[in-house]
């Protein structure tokens, strides 16, 4: 029984996870041959502020870019 697990920043459409959840599905059913009953799909979403790359979280660098936006 596959488990995918998908970590992503929170902030998209129902729908868009949804599709995710289709089509993740449906490449390991294709890739493994597994029945899809059989696939786990699991979305786990993040606030922007978990979520860094270089000690610097999406949230400071959202708001840094839009700043550096603002001053010129």
């Amino acid at each position: 029984m596959p488990l995918i697990e998908v970590t992503m920043v929170h902030g998209r459409a129902p729908e868009e996870i949804r599709s995710l959840i289709h089509e993740i599905t449906r490449a390991v059913v294709t890739a493994l041959d597994v029945p899809q009953q059989s696939v786990r799909v699991a979305v786990r979403e993040l606030p922007k502020t978990h979520w860094a790359a270089g000690d610097v979280t999406l949230a400071e660098r959202e708001t840094a870019s839009t700043t550096e936006g603002a001053a010129r």
